[in-house]
């Protein structure tokens, strides 16, 4: 195959998902990279617990910040180039991550096939978060790494994969004891010539760019193990039982293509002797799942570093298949591939969550053009689970914005609360004791929220009027899923998490559509009944359907 344009399709399919991903995934993908880069570039914007606290390294921000001061340089700063250029820029480092893949598999078909159809990694693959970017960098590594021969040119990457996200070591980690021991040179050389040269050359960069940015000497990757694995604040975002990352998470990941890789599982395990790369890559998987589960809070981004590791095992086992297999056979198999990594790539890209990403151009809209009877600009409250949306990044606008904040407990207080917790137990008592009322002036001009949570507040919102309401996502009941998860869990000698408490939970918080109200103005209250309810369920429904076709 020509590689020009095998790259070329490769890139077209990364390109093409960076305008088709139009759904919400995890606060990081903005509060971690584009919101950091915002502030340092334009001066104004919101840095998280994290970054105060120093565990976050400015690296992968300083990148994104870079393309942003072109663009002011060039007066190109509009909102819409701030956040297509940086999920750009991740698609093509992605794709280039793809075509190294495509390389280090020998150039198979099955290679190329099985990098551009999985699911999760078209879902993520152009999104702005240090997951994305540690995936496309493990897979680079992976890609150069002396599997055949002798080379360390592989170092580079997986150091500064290691020092932008500190658990990936545990992925290199035996790599570079297979190294070390298939290597002709004495250990001791590749150790200090090799190793840690370079990496004492990553790490001095990565640590004088932090210290000059954060504004003290400080070694971000310690910080990070520190609070996320000694100190165990990540379980304050949720824990899961040790067995997830094998029960759900990866297989969640790799969606259908779960089916081959265990087929490759067998084959590598079966003809051990003729798989010698998968092998090694087993080992490694295994290894990093071990070693995660061991961490209570998880997440599926964090194996998706992971994915090219499993599909290369996937690859070397449908490759040697494929000499056996009828001509049918093989359309057959590539079809049920392609059919169950496009449905929920589909969906997940196009339909679920896909309220915030709507949310936000009307909010840049209200920030730009916005002005109250006395000429002052938007303030808007985000009464939300904190982090819901995106912030400053996607509106570009130096207005007054507040959320309700969730940072974890880091002074070890006694039945502590975060703010959105102690919000949602009692929103009414939570506003008359934060927001003024008195004069009305000082109430925030808008209020942004989760449609389940407006009769709850409803006595507030009778200042406002409904502006917009977006779809946001379907609730899905799970009840029925509670006993299937206790034979399971039962079965693997664990906890089950009881899912009828997480959905009462969640559906408490979130809802089916995002809401913005908008702050009657002086005169304007006389055109509305103080006693009024709020908008019914049919009114809401008409204004969702007259949105989608305006």
């Amino acid at each position: 195959m020509n590689l020009l344009y095998v790259f070329g399709l490769i890139l077209a399919v990364r390109l093409a998902s960076v305008f088709v991903v139009k759904t919400y995934y995890v606060p990081d993908e903005y509060w971690q990279s584009l919101e950091v880069a915002h502030k340092l570039t334009f001066g104004y914007g919101y840095l998280t617990w994290e970054w105060v606290q120093g565990i976050r390294s400015y690296v992968y921000p300083l990148l994104i910040a870079g393309l942003y001061k072109v663009l002011a340089l060039l007066h190109l700063d509009s909102v819409q180039l701030l956040v297509l250029l940086p999920r750009i820029l991740q698609a093509t480092l992605t794709a280039y991550s793809d075509y190294r893949f495509f390389v280090w598999t020998g150039k198979r078909k099955w290679a190329l096939f099985l990098i551009l159809v999985p699911w999760f990694w078209f879902y993520t693959g152009s999104r702005t978060l240090a997951n994305t970017l540690e995936a496309s960098l493990t897979t680079i590594a992976l890609s150069y790494f002396p599997w055949y021969g002798e080379g360390t040119a592989y170092l580079w990457p997986a150091a500064f994969c290691c020092f932008l996200r500190p658990t990936a070591a545990v992925i290199w980690l035996p790599l570079s004891i297979y190294h070390l021991r298939k290597s002709r040179l004495s250990p001791v050389e590749l150790i200090l010539k090799r190793f840690l040269a370079i990496g004492l050359l990553v790490a001095g960069l990565g640590i004088a760019i932090d210290t000059y940015l954060h504004g003290q000497l400080i070694v971000t990757p310690y910080e990070f193990l520190k609070y996320n694995i000694f100190n165990n604040i990540g379980s304050f975002y949720g824990s899961h039982p040790w067995h997830w990352y094998f029960t759900v998470g990866l297989p969640t990941v790799l969606g259908i293509n779960t089916l081959p890789f265990i087929y490759g599982i067998m084959e590598t395990v079966r003809k051990s002797e003729k798989y010698k790369v998968s092998k090694q890559l087993l080992i490694t998987i295994l290894l990093t799942l071990v070693v995660l589960s061991t961490v209570e809070h998880k997440e599926f981004r964090f194996v998706s570093p992971l994915l090219p590791l499993c599909l290369y095992v996937t690859v070397e086992a449908l490759s040697r298949w494929s000499y056996r297999a009828s001509s049918t056979m093989l359309w057959c198999t590539a079809f049920v591939i392609l059919l169950g990594n496009a449905l929920p790539a589909w969906y997940l890209s196009t339909v679920h969550q896909k309220g915030p990403i709507d949310l936000m151009p009307k909010l840049r809209d209200i920030a730009q053009e916005y002005r109250d009877e006395r000429e002052q600009r938007a303030n808007i409250l985000f009464l939300m689970p904190c982090h819901s949306t995106p912030f400053y990044s996607h509106i570009h606008e130096n207005v007054t914005m507040r959320f309700l904040t969730c940072e974890p407990n880091l002074k070890h207080q006694e039945n502590f609360k975060d703010e959105a917790d102690r919000f949602y137990e009692s929103p009414n008592h939570w506003l008359n004791s934060h927001i003024p009322i008195h004069p009305r002036t000082a109430l925030p001009t808008h209020v942004v929220l989760f449609d389940s949570l407006t009769e709850k507040i409803g006595e507030f919102l009778t200042n406002y009027k409904l502006l917009h309401s977006i779809e946001h996502a379907e609730v899905i009941q799970m009840d029925e899923s509670q006993a299937l998860l206790n034979d399971w869990s039962k079965a693997l000698g664990a906890q089950p998490p009881n899912l009828a408490s997480l959905l009462q939970h969640r559906q408490s918080r979130t809802g089916r559509a995002i809401q913005v109200y908008q702050r009657l103005l002086k005169g304007e209250e006389n055109a509305f009944n103080r006693d009024q309810q709020l908008p019914s369920e049919q009114d809401v429904e008409s204004l969702l359907s007259n949105e989608r076709f305006n």
